[in-house]
């Protein structure tokens, strides 16, 4: 029966884990309903640890029920300091969370970054975050109100998620464009790495680009009110446009949103 089972379990248990279960954890897998079983609630705010401190006694994890204004309220931490193979991310996103209006500091590696590196992960985040304008365009751009996806007059832009090139309604190419780039940017074949990048693979990332700011140019013409909102909180576009244009993915006349706050770059004079 079941509870002869647990009880054998209960009794035989740390022989077999070989001793490194405890007998306690044992009788909570032994009998999983049981009111011991249940973890302690824990508040929803962030503990003064987590915050403030030193920085190796910090929790960098927002607990269950954490309010969105409350979220990533922990120090930051200098690059040197970060152990993990997504610390590039980790930077990237540390960065916007400071300042997104400071598209200069975030895209600007730190010393000995490898640049092949910083630029796959800076087009991880633009995908991520273009998710979000995807979502706002939703309310109004449909395929009977977009049929095509355009910029101005003069652009129209075929969709590459089909077997052959063709037409789509804009929103569907824009979800197409984004999953795509997900598709690509977690292929094992070509980015099996988040440490070095494949010199093969590296040119994909320029046609990634292509791409995804086409989703902008078509937001800016067809979509104002939607893109100065999303823009005004985040300015990915003017972040998107600098980064293309210090890393040579664009071409300047393929640029057409034009940003008054748009940041000057210069990719020979600008410091790492």
């Amino acid at each position: 029966s079941i509870w002869s089972f647990n009880s054998w379990l209960s009794n035989n248990g740390q022989r077999l884990c070989c001793g490194v279960v405890e007998a306690q954890v044992l009788s909570t897998i032994s009998k999983p309903w049981s009111s011991s079983s249940v973890a302690p609630r824990q508040s929803s705010s962030v503990s003064k640890n987590e915050m403030t401190g030193n920085n190796d006694d910090v929790i960098r994890r927002n607990r269950p029920g954490t309010k969105s204004k409350e979220m990533n309220q922990w120090p930051d931490l200098e690059f040197d300091d970060m152990d993990s193979i997504l610390c590039v991310q980790q930077l990237i996103q540390q960065r916007i969370k400071k300042d997104p209006s400071d598209v200069l500091a975030i895209i600007s590696p730190p010393p000995a970054q490898d640049e092949d590196v910083w630029k796959y992960e800076h087009i991880r985040q633009f995908c991520q975050e273009l998710n979000g304008l995807a979502v706002l365009l939703q309310t109004e751009c449909n395929p009977s109100s977009c049929p095509q996806m355009m910029a101005t007059e003069q652009w129209i832009y075929l969709c590459a998620a089909h077997k052959t090139p063709k037409e789509c309604p804009a929103i569907d190419y824009t979800r197409h464009t984004l999953d795509g780039a997900a598709v690509l940017l977690n292929s094992n074949k070509y980015f099996s790495s988040r440490v070095t990048i494949k010199d093969a693979s590296v040119a994909k990332l320029a046609s990634v680009c292509r791409r995804l700011y086409r989703i902008f140019s078509h937001a800016f013409y067809h979509h104002r009110s939607q893109f100065d909102v999303f823009e005004t909180e985040t300015f990915l576009c003017e972040r998107f446009t600098a980064f293309v244009k210090r890393y040579e993915l664009m071409t300047g006349d393929s640029l057409i949103v034009t940003l008054a706050s748009a940041v000057d770059v210069d990719s020979d004079n600008v410091e790492s």
